[in-house]
This record gives C-alpha cells, structure tokens and sequence, in this order.
C-alpha cells in the first residue's frame, strides 16, 4: 500500500482520512443524487454533475473487454461447423473445445477478485487484453487441434479476467445518475461482439481456411484496448483505498469535468474507504466476513443467484451452438445457417439496447423479472418445436438390398437419429411438396486424405443418374440399390448431413428469435448491472469475482453438456430446452421474493437493501428507492 501523502486541496492541506485518530461517521451513507434534466446534468445536493466525453471514452474502452467476451462467444458458434470437419471431431471434442474457454474464464474470474485488490482496475484490463490477443493469434494459425485447444485456454483467461472487472471499473468511475446506464453498455458491447462474430463467421464462411480468420481477428479489438488502456487511469475509489488521495482527486475531477463540485462525492468515497480498510483483512478473510455479516451474505447470494439464473436457462447454448442449433431446426445449408445465426446475433444486440434504454426508467427488479416471464415462454416453445420435428421425422428404409460400407448406420430407424451420428447421414427423395421419401441412413464417405466428405454418401457413384443427374447419394428402392420397392421419381435426391428435414424449422427459428428478445433487455445485462451495485467496497472484489464464478461455472455445465444431452434418447433437444424452462421459472420464484430495485442509489447504500431478513420482510418495498427513504438528503445512522 502507498504510504501516506499530503495533498491539497483548495489550497488547504487534506487529512488522511483512514488514518486511526479520525473516526468513521455515517457521512459515507449520503446520497447523491437528484433530478436530471435535458442536458445530461445531474443536480447533487446544490452541485452539478455533467457528463463528460471522457466518461464515454472511458466506457468505451472499459467495454472493449465486453465485445472480446461477446466476439468469443459469437465466433465458436460459426467457426465449430468448420473445425468439427476440418479436424474430424467427435460430440467431446466439440464440447471441450467450447468449454476449455469458459473453464479458464471461470479460474481467472476467481483470481480476478485478488488481483483487483492488488494491482488495481487498470492493470488487471492491461493484462487482459494482451492474454486474449496472444490467444486468438495461436487459435489462428494452429495446425493441430490441441493447439488450437491452447489457444482457447488462454483466450478463457483474458475474457474471466475481463468479465470481472469491467463493470466493477465503470461503477466506480461512473455518475450515480447513469451507472447503470453505462454499465448496460458493457453488455451491449458483448452483443456487439456476438453480431460482429456473427458476420465475420458468414462473411469467411466459404472461404478457403475461413475459420482461422474468425479466430484470429479477435486480436485487433484486444490489441486496440490495451493501447487504450496505457492512457486512461485507475479506478478513483481504488486509489483512495490505497491512500493517493491526490491522485484520486485528480482522476475523479477529471471524470466529472474541471467545473463539477466534486468534494462531497470524494468524502463519501474517503468515508467508504474508511470503513474498507477497517475490515479489508486479505480475500479469505474478506469471504470469511461477507458470510458472517448478514447484510453482505444475502447481498452474495442474490448476486451468484442472478449469475447462475443467467446461464442455467441455456443463453449460451444459443449463443455458442446457434449455428449448430438452426441445423439442427432443418436448414441445409452451413453458409445458411451461419446468416441465420448472425440474424438473431443481430436481434441480441438491438434489444439490448432497449435494455440500455429502459434500466434507468423500468428499473432493473422489473427488467429481471419480466425478461425472465418471456425467456420461459420462448424455451417452451423450443422444445415444442424440437418436440413435433422429432415425432415426425422421416422415417428411414432398407430394402435388404442394399450396398453398405458401415453397417452401423442401418441401425437408426429414422432420420433424428440417424443426423446425430457425425459418421451417417440421412439419404432421401424431395418431392415437390417437400416430403421425405425413400429416406435410409447411410455412411459419409471419407477422402484419400481420410477427412470427412460431408457433402457424399459412402455409397455415392457418379455414374447413378435414376433422376437424370449426379446425385450425393443413393436412396432407398433405387436401381443401384437392387431394390423391388417403389421408387418416387418425380423429386431429387438430398442427402442431410446434421439436419433433417422438417416442417418446423420455421417455429424452431421464430422460438430462437423471441428468446433472444426476450432475454436481451433484462436478463443480459442485469445481472451485471447489478452486481457492480450491490456490494460495499471493502467486498466488492470479491463479491463480483465470486459471482463472476458463479456465472462461468454455469456456462461450464451448460456447455459441457448440451450437445450430450440433447444426442439422449431420453431427453433428446426438446427435453434440454424443457429443463431450461424448468430452471427459469424456479429463478423467477426465488427472485421475486429476494431481489430489491437498486436504481437510483449510490455504491455506499448497498448494505442498507438487505439490512432486513427476507422472511418476515417484504422485499417489493425496496422496489421504489424513495419508499425506503434512500434518496433523502439525510444521514443515517445504523
């Protein structure tokens, strides 16, 4: 810790306030707040707070950590249907590759606590952004898949260190009147990230080697924060914890413009790092007493709670398989499938910014709970949609007849299962109102070079033309197959490898889209917002580092299992999305009762919103700020 400094301050000498002989007073509860108007200014007890271009700056390269977080998870889902061909992946490998990112980023988000309260804000973002660039450079010219597996490892360590500490660095920095604002902004710089994926991954999808440039492009976002990041300053409450009460004066003035009145905000700030650095007694320590003291223990288990509500009803199952999913609805076509992707990566980022709109208006209680209402509705919808394609899939037909190279491919008696197989494909004939008929499950042939050909069937033969063409494949009951059955002539032959035909992609691709906007304006952004809100400083490392956990240990199950489960006969994709849907209303039920509004109040509230124990108190009355007497002029004492 720095040693003790005297600085200035109009001229007068400023006292350490966290020194032993001054005492700690409830000055740290005022309020600043008050009424904005039309020009971005925020009237504070007599003073005005304007917002400055340089909070925007600082926002925006504070959100660049955001867009890396969205871009990674937006590139997998586009970038996966090359690499499973390219390196002939299996269900795990697929899944790993995935998960190996969100494991490290659940590790260096639990680090990220004690490196906040070490080095500080700034060079935990400074680091952060050069690990994810030279990640995303080994991802772009590995040769081998375990390379390609370090590469994403080490790209998870920048995204968990970043996803940490970026909203905790924008609350700190930012005006009450627009914290939340600001710090929705994050969020839609992840969908940003996730949209820009998106179309990088369409635009190199036909392209020779495409998915080494969605990989690597990565590295100019992350390069550009660092850059950044070497001019712009520590977090002000940082400093003042670590006694450069100067220097922390300097950055806050500099934040809230040269003309703002900022000592009453920086004597709060001082009067919170007061009682930080009275009870800061290491992270283990600092855990140890966030569950003892009951205000900071339910404040804890409310923010994991909106973290894993986050993740468990399957945002990222979308996100990092949406490509895969919409193949999975029906659609042919990889390129196909990579826009549709991007359509509703498109769709996130716009209702995003509803969220960003509505936070300082709806409030974040509402936002949580309402998103959460209509991502239920969405989920059932899938697994409806999962549901009818899966009881009316073509079935698949052998005639006896025919030639085969794999036999474990005939054991599938219809196409769902068949299309699992990532060695079978589904052959049929399309006819012209789009049915499946004379459909059989066949192997994928191989290349010289051994790879998959998932364009051909095994049994494929150039010279078959029963339909007057070449054909992929050869269907059930045709002339090449010796069959006796009836053969229909009047479609072509499709071969379906990863899909099926379905009359149901249009409700499986509609249920995505209201997911999406459903889930974008609350329970994306919110549980981030809120979480950057909810702790004392003397927690707030830690607190936001544990529940950044909470939020990748989550995405990790998810990940990890989803492809898995939905390959289950048990289960199957309908039954994955019903046990979302599951999981979603649980959340809403224990939320309701346990989460309070936190619009409108300063970092130095937060212990006040959950003084009271849940049973026996009604958490709706935290719901309006001014119920509960928190944006008063007043000084409280405990």
């Amino acid at each position: 810790m720095a040693s003790q400094a005297n600085d200035s301050r109009n001229g007068e000498e400023l006292p350490d306030p966290l020194s032993a002989s001054v005492e700690y007073s409830a000055v740290g509860r005022t309020s600043i707040t008050g009424s904005v108007n039309g020009g971005g200014e925020v009237k504070s007890n007599g003073s005005e707070q304007r917002l400055t271009a340089f909070v925007y700056l600082l926002t925006f390269f504070s959100a660049l950590g955001g867009f890396l977080f969205g871009y990674d998870t937006g590139v997998v889902s586009g970038a996966m249907l090359k690499l499973s061909k390219e390196f002939d992946l299996s269900t795990w490998q697929e899944e790993l590759l995935v998960s190996i990112t969100i494991a490290a980023a659940a590790v260096a988000s639990a680090i990220g606590g004690v490196l906040n309260d070490w080095l500080g804000r700034r060079p935990v973002l400074i680091m952060a952004s050069l690990v994810f660039t030279g990640g995303a450079v080994l991802m772009a010219i590995a040769h081998q898949w375990e390379v390609l597996l370090v590469g994403r490892l080490i790209v998870g360590l920048g995204i968990g260190l970043a996803s940490m500490t970026v909203p905790m660095y924008i609350s700190e920095a930012a005006p009450l009147h627009v914290r939340g604002t600001l710090i929705t902004l994050n969020n839609m710089f992840i969908t940003g990230g996730q949209f820009v994926a998106s179309s990088v991954d369409g635009l190199f999808a036909n392209v020779p080697n495409g998915w080494r440039y969605m990989l690597g492009i990565g590295a100019i976002p992350s390069f550009i924060q660092f850059v950044g990041f070497l001019f712009l300053p520590e977090s002000p409450r940082f400093l003042v914890k670590q006694r450069k009460f100067g220097m922390a004066q300097q950055v806050l003035q500099r934040i809230r413009g040269s003309s703002a009145n900022i000592d009453k905000e920086f004597q709060s700030i001082q009067d919170e790092c007061l009682q930080s650095t009275v009870l800061d007694q290491g992270a283990f320590n600092t855990m140890v007493r966030m569950f003892r003291s009951g205000p900071v223990r339910r404040a804890l288990f409310v923010g994991c709670l909106l973290q894993a509500c986050q993740q468990l009803t399957g945002i990222n199952t979308l996100m990092y398989y949406s490509a895969s999913i919409v193949k999975m609805a029906g659609v042919e076509d990889d390129t196909k499938a990579i826009w549709l992707a991007a359509a509703v990566a498109a769709g996130n980022l716009i209702f995003t910014m509803v969220g960003v709109y509505l936070v300082e208006r709806t409030g974040r209680r509402k936002l949580m709970l309402g998103s959460l209402i209509g991502v239920g509705m969405a989920l059932g919808v899938l697994g409806v949609g999962f549901y009818l394609a899966r009881v009316q899939t073509p079935l698949a037909l052998y005639d006896g007849n025919m030639p085969t190279t794999n036999s474990s491919c005939t054991i599938y008696g219809s196409c769902n299962w068949c299309t699992m197989d990532k060695h079978c494909g589904f052959c049929y004939v399309r006819d012209g109102n789009y049915k499946a008929l004379n459909g059989t499950c066949q192997a994928v042939r191989h290349t010289a070079n051994g790879k998959l050909d998932t364009k051909h069937s095994a049994l494929f033969n150039s010279s078959y033309t029963d339909f007057g063409e070449d054909v992929p494949c050869v269907p059930a009951f045709s002339e090449s197959s010796a069959g006796s059955g009836a053969l229909n002539t009047t479609g072509t032959v499709a071969w379906a490898y990863d899909y099926c035909p379905t009359r149901y992609a249009w409700l499986i691709v509609a249920a995505l889209v209201l997911y999406i906007a459903m889930f974008a304006p609350g329970m994306g952004p919110m549980p981030w917002t809120i979480n950057a809100e909810l702790y004392p400083l003397w927690a707030r490392s830690t607190g936001n580092s544990a529940s950044t956990f909470v939020n990748w240990s989550c995405n990790l199950v998810i990940s990890m299992t989803f492809l898995s489960i939905s390959e289950t006969h048990t289960v199957g994709r309908a039954g994955a999305f019903w046990i979302y849907l599951g999981v979603a209303a649980l959340c809403w039920i224990v939320l309701y009762r346990v989460l309070p509004e936190t619009k409108g109040r300063s970092l130095e509230e937060a212990e006040k919103l959950f003084e009271e124990p849940w049973f026996g108190s009604d958490v709706s009355k935290h719901s309006d700020p001014d119920q509960y007497g928190l944006l008063r002029n007043e000084n409280q004492d405990d």
